[in-house]
């Protein structure tokens, strides 16, 4: 396998409270903070920016103040003309883009980790938007490799990087950090101590990678983003006419084929997942869904289903890791 030769990462941002009432993230970038007034500025062997995305959000636990963050770094929204008028999540958006950015550029902060909680029984989901990133790609991969308390999956979106609307995209690397199950607006010890050893590991592989340590390649095992799924709803309300069957619930990842429950409604009927297509539903009831209307490929619903990259029944396909060296230069 050929040599591939990458600039050392100069530059990293942990952001929390992207949503304001996801509180891992916040408690991790407060205890960095506290970390790095108590030991100085050579607290970690690279230079990190913490900071609270939506600080509003975050002093109101509150998902959003207007409207999601997370859907407002794509680059129609970071270039939209600001008015008195305009969210204060777009505001927010295109002051950290402008912080950690521009977005595409070469002066963009090289890796970006954004913390996130959901209610969903995700265990550790890092996420991101290419199958090219070699260098987010082989931190997944140590983060696999690493942390044994809860499963470590891995989602590519795969998204063209101008339609890509969430934190990360705007640094040159970079993924969400995603652990559940946690409600929103709660802090659990457990789920807090999967997201910092994520971030610090991220830090160590960083460290290393900047010292010139050799990576061997290999291969991650993903899952690929394939549609999204919403609930039954009654066609004049939009209100709900069903839950998730209890047979799928907390099953995120597991394999769902054709005839598997999927939900069940409020008169006591079973609706089956009637598809040929064998797919691995995650975000199972995430309870920040329950707002979305629609099922679109940009606004997920209430299951998000992927079909799995991987050895087993699902349709398999490994993402190559190609770079096999740090580089320094």
């Amino acid at each position: 396998m050929a040599l591939a030769f990458l600039p050392a990462l100069a530059r990293m941002a942990v952001c929390g409270g992207t949503h304001g009432n996801e509180l891992s993230g916040v408690y991790v970038v407060q205890e960095m903070e506290r970390q790095r007034k108590e030991k100085g500025a050579d607290t970690w062997p690279i230079p990190i920016t913490t900071l609270l995305s939506n600080p509003q959000a975050v002093k109101e636990c509150r998902r959003y103040i207007d409207t999601d963050m997370n859907r407002c770094f794509n680059r129609a929204t970071l270039s939209s003309p600001i008015a008195d008028s305009s969210a204060y999540e777009v505001r927010c958006a295109q002051e950290l883009n402008n912080l950690l950015g521009p977005k595409g550029s070469t002066d963009a902060t090289d890796m970006i980790c954004d913390l996130h909680n959901t209610t969903s029984n995700m265990g550790l989901t890092l996420i991101h938007y290419t199958s090219n990133d070699w260098v987010t790609l082989h931190i997944c991969k140590y983060l696999q490799t690493k942390i044994t308390k809860v499963p470590v999956r891995v989602l590519v979106l795969d998204f063209p990087i101008s339609d890509a609307y969430n934190l990360e995209s705007v640094s040159k690397h970079g993924f969400t950090i995603e652990v559940g199950p946690q409600p929103h607006g709660v802090v659990r010890a457990d789920i807090y101590i999967v997201m910092k050893e994520a971030v610090d590991l991220t830090i160590d592989w960083i460290h290393k990678f900047n010292s010139g340590m050799v990576f061997e390649g290999g291969d991650v095992e993903a899952f690929k983003f394939i549609k999204s799924v919403d609930y039954p709803r009654d066609p004049e309300t939009r209100s709900l006419t069903a839950a998730i069957h209890p047979q799928l619930q907390d099953k995120d990842f597991c394999l769902l084929k054709r005839g598997d429950p999927l939900f069940f409604t409020f008169s006591g009927e079973t609706v089956k997942y009637e598809e040929d297509e064998t797919l691995h539903p995650f975000f199972i009831n995430e309870a920040a869904y329950y707002e979305k209307a629609s099922c679109v490929k940009d606004d997920p619903g209430l299951v998000i289903e992927a079909g799995k990259e991987g050895r087993d029944a699902a349709p398999a396909v490994l993402w190559p890791l190609r770079l096999d060296r740090a580089c320094t230069n």
